[in-house]
């Protein structure tokens, strides 16, 4: 494998599971941006709307994203939940290519079910969308690790990112729901379990978590602005001072998956802010949002200076 200039991960060949919007779109472009290739898994597609019911990002886009950013994107239409896509899709990557370099678990999916209380206790919340969050944020990554993970396994140097919403710290509080509690903080300990794992075969597991993230549902659909004027919702929520682009995650798994000492990380909880400062990459304003910590001296009744954490 000969690297090229400005392309640390030519010949690396990287599968993002959850890769129509948001975060795991934009980690896709950023590994294509370094010469990865990678495949781009979702169910929203250009002939099949997932239960998400977003139309505007579609899997086969994403894949056309990595392509233009300079990587190779395969878009291959899967559902996490099914064992049997799952398969077939690790079969296709071993007999295209005989290897997987990077394995990123970003499916979520569960946006819709965000309708659920956050007021209500446990017992009082909808049984059934509680455990369809957990199936989706949860279940659909073990599924993909069980048969990824073999192939991952065959060259050391392999990585495992676990993309989640919140560090190890600031999910130490309770996130105000039960069932999102609970499929939030999973991740994080799946990095952790499976950071033991796979030490020995010289492979590597974390977790990581954007800050305030700037998706597509997060503009449009909670704060009613674009990117251009985001700014504007900030009278909205405070905290959406510090928030980011979506690509600021995606350098951060970027820089991760270029790094030869990466397992110095191992099984530890890394945030899009924290990897900027420790790479130097910055979001797509120049700026450096650290989003945690700001957001944390907000909860505590503090009047934080957002130009003070970017």
């Amino acid at each position: 494998m000969v690297e090229q200039p400005n392309k640390p991960l030519s010949g690396k060949i990287a599968l993002v599971a959850g890769a129509t919007r948001g975060a795991g779109r934009a980690i896709a472009v950023e590994l294509g941006a370094a010469g990865a290739t990678v495949y781009v898994t979702g169910r929203t597609t250009r002939a099949a709307l997932s239960e998400v019911g977003r139309a505007a990002e579609t899997i086969e886009e994403t894949g056309e994203l990595v392509t233009a950013a300079g990587g190779e994107g395969i878009a291959v239409p899967t559902d996490h939940l099914e064992p049997d896509q799952v398969r077939a899709l690790i079969e296709r990557v071993d007999r295209e290519h005989g290897r997987l370099d990077i394995l990123v678990n970003d499916v979520w999916g569960a946006d819709h079910l965000l309708d659920v209380s956050f007021s209500g206790k446990m017992w009082e919340l909808d049984l059934a969308a509680g455990l369809r969050m957990l199936r989706l944020g949860v279940e659909t990554h073990i599924v993909t690790s069980h048969f990824a993970l073999p192939l991952l396994i065959r060259r050391p140097g392999g990585l495992v990112v676990e993309v989640t919403d919140g560090t190890a710290e600031s999910n130490a509080k309770y996130r105000e729901q039960f069932y999102y509690d609970l499929a939030k903080n999973a991740p994080i300990r799946m990095a952790y379990a499976l950071g033991e794992e796979l030490r020995a075969l010289g492979c590597t597991a974390v977790s990581v978590t954007p800050g305030f993230l700037r998706s597509e549902a997060m503009l449009d659909t909670y704060m009613k602005v674009t990117e251009e004027n985001w700014r504007d919702a900030i009278a909205k929520e405070p905290g959406f001072a510090i928030s980011e682009s979506p690509a600021f995650v995606g350098r951060a798994v970027a820089a991760l998956a270029a790094d030869p000492d990466v397992a110095r990380w191992n099984g530890q909880s890394l945030s899009s802010g924290g990897l900027a400062r420790e790479y130097g990459f910055t979001d797509t304003d120049g700026s450096r949002p650290d989003a945690w910590p700001f957001l944390a001296a907000l909860a505590a009744g503090e009047q934080p200076d957002a130009a003070d954490y970017r």
